[in-house]
């Protein structure tokens, strides 16, 4: 980003808003924003805590589980519905209201069908997750050449060499994409579903800071939050850069 022809680095926003932050806090005119410094060693005390490390572990456990079963299912589901028409008719219409409804509209059914548990929030978190893998998937899937696939058949590929070696490996871009999107929605759903069917992990400890008006730990928990998901985009996204050769060989 230029501005006046001078350069200024991405971050520049983000320290601005800091600063804002800071000098809100220090005025003391909301007592619900502290100062970030104090945010921040808050922050650096609670990681020490094993109340948040244990937390940690049962939020971290819940997220991964729920994200494996989301990519698996959304990948096989998007190719099936990316190569056979049938099964794009058959389940497009579902994906397409799963991914537009307000799935936290449909917490409390889950937690009927699956109690007050673990099992609720990795069902939430798979929720979240798995529509945008599946689009992202068929929309490669969709996209990847014929002559690619024909290539491969006049060498005799098998169906498993087919799809293994050329068509996933070729849509591996939206794939991609599809898991880093979903990923940022797999936080989004691990945390509402510990808040509103199971409170246990961060959900928790939101709900005890929340409770206390211990606003220095909760905007800490938060902010722990927020720098997760990024790293995890991020990684994803990194990884996305160097597939980038593929899109460009299609």
């Amino acid at each position: 980003m230029k501005i006046y022809g001078y350069r200024v680095p991405m971050m520049a926003s983000l320290l601005v808003w800091c600063l804002i932050w800071e000098l809100v806090g220090q005025s003391g005119l909301m007592f619900l924003v502290p100062p970030l410094s104090s945010v921040l060693m808050a922050g650096n005390a609670m990681v020490q805590t094993g109340t948040w490390q244990s937390a940690a572990l049962i939020t971290l456990h819940s997220f991964v589980i729920g994200m494996a079963l989301a990519i698996v299912v959304g990948i096989t589901l998007g190719v099936l519905m990316g190569r056979f028409k049938a099964a794009d008719e058959l389940f497009s219409i579902w994906v397409n209201i799963f991914v537009s409804a307000p799935l936290s509209a449909l917490v409390p059914v889950l937690m009927i069908l699956f109690g007050m548990g673990e099992t609720t929030v990795i069902v939430t978190v798979f929720l979240f997750a798995v529509w945008i893998i599946v689009l992202d998937t068929r929309a490669g899937i969709q996209h990847v050449p014929n002559s690619l696939i024909e290539m491969g058949r006049c060498y005799g590929a098998s169906p498993f060499a087919l799809y293994g070696k050329i068509v996933l490996l070729a849509a591996l871009p939206e794939i991609l994409a599809g898991i880093r999107l979903g990923l940022v929605r797999g936080v989004k759903g691990v945390v509402i579903g510990q808040l509103l069917v199971a409170i246990i992990g961060y959900g928790e400890l939101f709900e005890l800071y929340s409770r206390s008006f211990d606003m220095e730990n909760f905007w800490a928990l938060t902010i722990i939050l927020f720098a997760a998901a990024m790293l995890m985009s991020a990684a994803i996204e990194h990884i996305e850069k160097k597939v980038d050769y593929y899109a460009g060989v299609r």
